[in-house]
């Protein structure tokens, strides 16, 4: 539509995305319209109802549709008079050609949009058609001029469309290249998370083995010391059962015999006392190898556990980064 158009001339004029346009704003356009600098000036004095000396989309937009028929009338006269005054016959009415029907008119008039590329940037062609008409019943000879006018205009617009469409490739080109490199960082992430968290295991593993076996190395030398304690028993209760059992000839032997005995039930009674202390030494170790298999397991959940939020940290601030 015109006003779609004309919107476009605004972003266009708005290269700095200020939200508005200034004079000289649209004096920038002047290479590349059929305008000069005191026309903009004109131009954009006339749209500025407010005299605030700046437009914004809603201004542009209201007045271009309106201003425009009246601006591109008094642009077409200009052109043709000047053809008049380089001969008088170029501004010979052709009264003729001005009585067509309807139907004439109209494969006329598409015809040159379709010479004009004007259906490729204009998808609203009423405005456009009922000047056209306008010109050619009451103003023939302002026609040609008109149509020498819309050609540059749709000339500028096919650029411009040309232009969006190679920046709307660039930035998609700019987005998957984008894309691959945060694909490329995750997957570097994973792979950097997996290794360390591999190490701190293996690491973990091989001090968790080496206490174990340390820990087997007491318990085996506990066991050992339990088994002689246990056979010391055994030969002195041996011991106490022949000398309680054998006949005592004299007195004498038979004290010895009493202070054999009671040396032996003392010695004994260490012996079973030490034999407790290796029990429960042998107990406490036990115990100790249970408790640091549980930290073992307590450690390597929460090691899993801080890994799991870090990869979510680094997840969320990837996705953020998009």
């Amino acid at each position: 539509t015109v006003l779609g158009k004309a919107q476009e001339f605004f972003q266009i004029c708005d290269v700095e995305g200020k939200g508005f346009i200034t004079c000289q704003d649209m004096q920038r356009l002047y290479p590349e319209l059929p305008l000069s600098l005191e026309e903009l000036e004109k131009v954009f004095v006339m749209l500025d109802a407010d005299g605030n000396g700046s437009l914004t989309p809603k201004e542009f937009t209201t007045g271009f549709s309106e201003f425009g028929k009246h601006f591109l009338l008094g642009q077409i006269a200009l052109n043709n008079e000047m053809q008049q005054s380089e001969g008088e016959t170029a501004c010979t009415p052709k009264s003729k050609e001005t009585v067509i029907d309807d139907d004439d008119e109209d494969f006329q008039f598409s015809n040159l949009m379709d010479r004009l590329g004007a259906k490729k940037v204009l998808e609203d062609e009423s405005d456009v058609k009922q000047l056209w008409l306008q010109l050619r019943k009451d103003e023939p000879h302002l026609l040609s001029s008109f149509e020498e006018f819309l050609a540059r205009i749709f000339s500028q617009l096919q650029d411009a469309d040309n232009e969006k469409n190679e920046l709307e490739w660039a930035l998609k080109k700019k987005t998957a290249a984008y894309d691959e490199e945060i694909q490329h960082l995750y997957e570097e992430m994973e792979q950097q998370i997996k290794k360390e968290k591999d190490q701190f295991l293996l690491k973990d593993t091989e001090r968790f083995q080496s206490y174990s076996q340390e820990l087997e190395c007491k318990l085996l030398s506990k066991e050992q010391e339990l088994e002689q304690l246990v056979q010391k028993q055994k030969r002195l209760e041996q011991q106490c059962t022949e000398l309680l059992s054998g006949k005592q000839e004299t007195k004498v032997e038979n004290t010895k015999l009493k202070l054999t005995n009671q040396e032996l039930l003392d010695d004994l009674e260490r012996t079973s006392h030490e034999l407790c202390l290796a029990q429960q030494q042998l107990q406490v170790l036990q115990e100790e190898a249970s408790r640091l298999c549980e930290e073992k397991e307590m450690e390597v959940y929460r090691v899993t556990e801080t890994l799991q939020r870090e990869k979510s940290g680094l997840l969320k601030q990837l996705d953020f980064l998009r």
